[in-house]
């Protein structure tokens, strides 16, 4: 594996078989080196095989001037959430790094950024908010740094936006829709959430596949209608509060739902309705 270019000490670009440029890393590697010598493939701790030629042109200009052990802790953090979540998109190895190292700087400097989404990610996204907190112990072990629990809604909200594919605002925009729509339901129906049930947690994932396509314009034709009156003749509760939601979405966001967007809608929130309890009256 021959050099192409070299970033700094510790990370150089080759060319891999395919002529396609790769970004490799290691303490060391490329000290007393010049472009076109051979690595030492003992050196090397990570390749980063990015498909998109654009993404590697980024993680390069990234990784010229992030330390190394910042960029191999939010590679340890990206692992994990891997093994909880599934696939994450590949831009979030630069979108998480920059941001944490951003987060590390703001933090010596004593100027940390207060989260104004923190209570909603910890409530709409358990899993990849628990995974933030994880994120906060290792940074804090490898790197002596110590990040406020704000941080932890941050990288939570990386974490979904690896796995909706959108950008950071249009993910902020999608989880306030997503809590605009339940406490919707919430005072519509007069009900407490089990948050612990699988319904609510079922609800929640609906909404957030919900609030990226209506943010996106992304129209659900409608199908059967016998299945639509079908389902308003059963769950007259749930339908009733799938329109008001839908007057609210029209109102808010011009965007008027279709009748299968109401029946899945009614479909979801009839679920969770029978696993929630009757709010007590104030």
């Amino acid at each position: 594996m021959k050099i192409a270019k070299i970033l700094n000490n510790n990370v150089v670009v080759v060319i891999n078989e395919q002529q396609r440029e790769q970004v490799v890393m290691g303490r060391g590697l490329a000290f007393m080196k010049k472009a076109g010598d051979e690595l030492d493939d003992s050196k090397i701790e990570k390749i980063f095989a990015l498909q998109n030629d654009e993404l590697v042109a980024h993680l390069t200009e990234l990784l010229s001037h992030i330390p190394m052990e910042v960029m191999t802790t939010c590679d340890l953090i990206i692992s994990l959430a891997r093994s909880r979540l599934g696939k994450l998109q590949e831009n979030l190895y630069i979108a998480l790094t920059d941001h944490c190292n951003f987060a590390i700087e703001r933090q010596k400097l004593g100027v940390p950024i207060s989260n104004a989404l923190l209570w909603e990610t910890r409530r709409l996204y358990p899993k990849e908010y628990a995974l933030g907190l994880e994120a906060l112990d290792i940074i804090d072990t490898r790197l002596g740094v110590r990040l406020p629990v704000d941080e932890a809604g941050f990288i939570a909200l990386h974490l979904v936006n690896a796995q909706l594919n959108g950008e950071m605002p249009e993910v902020a925009q999608i989880t306030r829709v997503m809590q605009e729509i339940l406490n919707l339901v919430k005072y519509q129906l007069r009900l407490e959430y089990d948050e612990e049930a699988l319904s609510y947690q079922r609800f929640v994932t609906h909404l957030k596949f919900f609030a990226q396509r209506m943010l996106n314009r992304t129209v659900v034709a409608d199908d059967d209608m016998t299945l639509h009156v079908a389902v308003k003749d059963n769950y007259p509760q749930a339908w009733a509060c799938a329109e008001k939601i839908g007057e609210y979405l029209t109102a808010q966001y011009q965007r008027e739902l279709t009748t299968e967007e109401v029946m899945y809608l009614s479909i979801n929130i009839e679920r969770v309705r029978k696993d929630s309890q009757p709010k007590a009256p104030s």
